[in-house]
């Protein structure tokens, strides 16, 4: 069965609420326009962003081989 949605707006204290045909009301019905700053410039983006994750990675080996040699497990507390 197929329900029609009926939507109508009422103003109350300065907001627009819309009331829907079930009797649900939505005080923000519209989206807000999405935003795009044309001044950054994302050309060198990809190339930053492998730098970065392999410095974590080269930052997450020496944790672990600092885990394993002071501990002894693997994973301390796990392995």
């Amino acid at each position: 069965m197929l329900h029609l949605l009926i939507i109508t707006k009422k103003s109350m204290s300065n907001s627009q609420v819309t009331t829907e045909s079930g009797g649900r009301q939505n005080m923000f019905p519209t989206e807000t326009r999405p935003y795009i700053d044309e001044s950054v410039s994302y050309d060198s983006y990809p190339q930053n962003a492998e730098k970065v994750n392999g410095r974590w990675a080269m930052i997450g080996l020496v944790a672990l081989i600092g885990a394993y040699a002071s501990t002894g497990q693997i994973i301390p507390g796990i392995f």
